[in-house]
This record gives C-alpha cells, sequence and structure tokens, in this order.
C-alpha cells in the first residue's frame, strides 16, 4: 500500500512539473510553444511585410503567422481576387484550440499589401511565384506544408500544385471547381433558374449591354442570388463585411469579372480538370450545398487527384466556413491530422 501511494504522489508531481505537456492533444505540441512565435526585436503579433520580385520590380505583402507548430503550418489564400484575408479570420475560433499553426496573408494588391495600377501584374503564372516567394520567406516544406485556397484561393492552390507540389504536405480546395466553364455552366443551368424568371431576365439585359455599374444589377443579386449562394446568414460577421469592403474592385473584375453570379474575365477560360490526376499529395475538396460551385463537381475532383477526399457541407454555401461552421472545420482539421499522423 506504502508503495501504491508513493506511486501516485511521484505520477501527481509529474503532472505538476510538466502541465504544459497535456495542453495539446493533436497538435503534439505545448500551449506554452505553439504561443511562442519566436519573434526576434519588438514582438508585432506575428506580423512579417515579405518582399517578392515581380517582372515590374519589388513590392511587399503582408502575412500574420498565428500560432507555432513543426509539423502543421498552414498558408491561407483568400479569395476574390483582389479579396483580402479578413473574412478568413473566423479560423481563429478553431486552429488555435488543435494546435494547427497558420499565416494569413494579403496577396499583392490585396488591402493590407502593396498596391499597383500595372494591370499585368495580375496573371495565374505571376500569383503563383509569388506564392513560392512567400513559402520560401516563412521557411514552410514538404515535411509541414499545407495549402488551403478558398474560392480564387483555390484556382491558385491548384495552379502552384501543379507546379510546386513537391513542397506540399497537403492541399486544400475550399468552395473551387476547377473549371470556370463547368462553374458558368452550373450557374446557368441550375443556379440561374432558381430565381424568378423576371428578376433573371432584368438581369441577364444588364449583361447583355455590359450596363454592370447599373446599381440595379448589384441590387438584384445582392437580394436573389448573394443571400442564397454566398452566404446563408441574415446578418454578415463582420470579418466578411470588413473584407468586401476591403476588396480591390479593378483585380477582381479584371479577372473574375464584374460579380459571382459568373465568371467573364480573365479566367474565363481556364480549365484544369484533365491535369487533376497529376496532383499526388493528399488532397481534400470542400463543396456545399448551396454554394456557387457544384458540390457533386467537388465530390469528383477529390476522385481525379492520386489521394483526394471530399468534405460536403449540407447546410453551407459559398462560404461554408461561416454558415456550416461545424461541418466545414471538423472536416477540414480531420484531413489535416490524418495527414499529419500518417493515416490518409
Amino acid at each position: 500500500m506504502k508503495n501504491k501511494i508513493t506511486l501516485l504522489a511521484m505520477l501527481g508531481l509529474l503532472l505538476l512539473v510538466f502541465p504544459a505537456c497535456t495542453s495539446q492533444k493533436n497538435g503534439e505540441i505545448p500551449l506554452s510553444e505553439y504561443n511562442n512565435l519566436h519573434e526576434t526585436g519588438v514582438k508585432d503579433g506575428g506580423v512579417r511585410m515579405i518582399t517578392i520580385n515581380t517582372p515590374k520590380g519589388k513590392f511587399k505583402v503582408w502575412t500574420k503567422q498565428m500560432g507555432n507548430n513543426p509539423k502543421i503550418k498552414v498558408l491561407l489564400l483568400h479569395g476574390g481576387p483582389g479579396c483580402s484575408h479578413e473574412y478568413l479570420e473566423c479560423f481563429d475560433s478553431f486552429f488555435p484550440k488543435q494546435g494547427i499553426e497558420f499565416f494569413y496573408y494579403d496577396q499583392l494588391g490585396s488591402f493590407f499589401s502593396d498596391q499597383s495600377a500595372d494591370t499585368s501584374l495580375w496573371h495565374l503564372d505571376r500569383y503563383v511565384e509569388e506564392v513560392e516567394q512567400v513559402r520560401k520567406a516563412l521557411g514552410l516544406n514538404k515535411n509541414n506544408f499545407y495549402l488551403l485556397g478558398h474560392s480564387w484561393g483555390g484556382i491558385l492552390a491548384l495552379e502552384y500544385a501543379l507546379k510546386y507540389q513537391k513542397n506540399l504536405k497537403g492541399l486544400i480546395i475550399s468552395n473551387m471547381m476547377c473549371s470556370i466553364p463547368a462553374y458558368n455552366k452550373y450557374a446557368e443551368d441550375v443556379l440561374s433558374k432558381q430565381m424568378p424568371p423576371k428578376v433573371l431576365a432584368q438581369i441577364k439585359k444588364f449583361e447583355a449591354t455590359k450596363n454592370y455599374d447599373n446599381p440595379q444589377y448589384m441590387a438584384l443579386l445582392d437580394k436573389y442570388y448573394y443571400p442564397e449562394h454566398i452566404l446563408r446568414l441574415k446578418e454578415y460577421p463582420n470579418p466578411v463585411t470588413r473584407g468586401f469592403t476591403h476588396c480591390n474592385k479593378t483585380i477582381y473584375t479584371l479577372l473574375q469579372g464584374p460579380s459571382e453570379f459568373r465568371g467573364s474575365g480573365r479566367l474565363l477560360h481556364w480549365d484544369r480538370s484533365r491535369d487533376l490526376p497529376k496532383i499526388s499529395v493528399p488532397t481534400l475538396t470542400i463543396g456545399a450545398k448551396y454554394d456557387t460551385m457544384n458540390p457533386e463537381y467537388m465530390k469528383w475532383m477529390a476522385t481525379q487527384v492520386q489521394h483526394g477526399r471530399n468534405l460536403y457541407c449540407p447546410n453551407g454555401s459559398h462560404l461554408a466556413m461561416y454558415d456550416d461552421q461545424q461541418t466545414y472545420f471538423a472536416g477540414l482539421i480531420r484531413f489535416i491530422e490524418d495527414v499529419n499522423n500518417g493515416k490518409f
């Protein structure tokens, strides 16, 4: 009995001495270390302006490190193009509790990064090279680097993977089909037919005459399309409204077109559906029932890559990380953990 009491006392002492060792179950890193950003000099909350080289000179892009985990580092690619990282700030409520290190990042031309009026910069190939320079600056590599792209960010993530997947540990394509023609067909054949016929006729009339600046055009989409397929919440969370307000409309219109109703800019003919089998890294595709992107197409994408998984959000729209949060983050975190633990 005495030996048993002594053993229990020793175990209790160990827990007192090493409490941090039990703080993180999934990230396999003590909470105290997760919160240590290893900043030198003046501490600025993990913010870092990274210099990138472009054909038009050097610029700086904004990044912010959240947490510290040598095994798991997720770089978030926001949508738009031309939006900011802000609407992704809901990740704050989920990733830290799992010990997942992640980075917010505003692409060149987005709100917190340098701006440029040179429209020759807004091409996919240049964006891919920008992401590669950011990766190097942040010290991300095949042993820890997960790339998550949402919407336009999904296009960028896929393009990056097709060129640089040797640097990746995992790839997440959230709410983005790999073909703009297929996206437009889904909008035309399925989503547009869910709108009142008179409303759809008005929208098409504006588009036929390229009268996109008419306030009525966006007013119709704001009333009949966006609440159904972009975000199905009565009140938009502050990070979303902030992010939408800070969108660079020049970049957005040049690449995407004037609205989310369909793609019509420089990306009009973008299609990587035949290249999906080239992706060999573990890949998660995320779709949602009410999304602007066909959720069945997102499931199909997961079957075309070499090691794919699909996450379906039955209550979600294009911003499923808000209107189907529990499904979205539970599935996303499970994927990251499975890859990290060699179970994928």
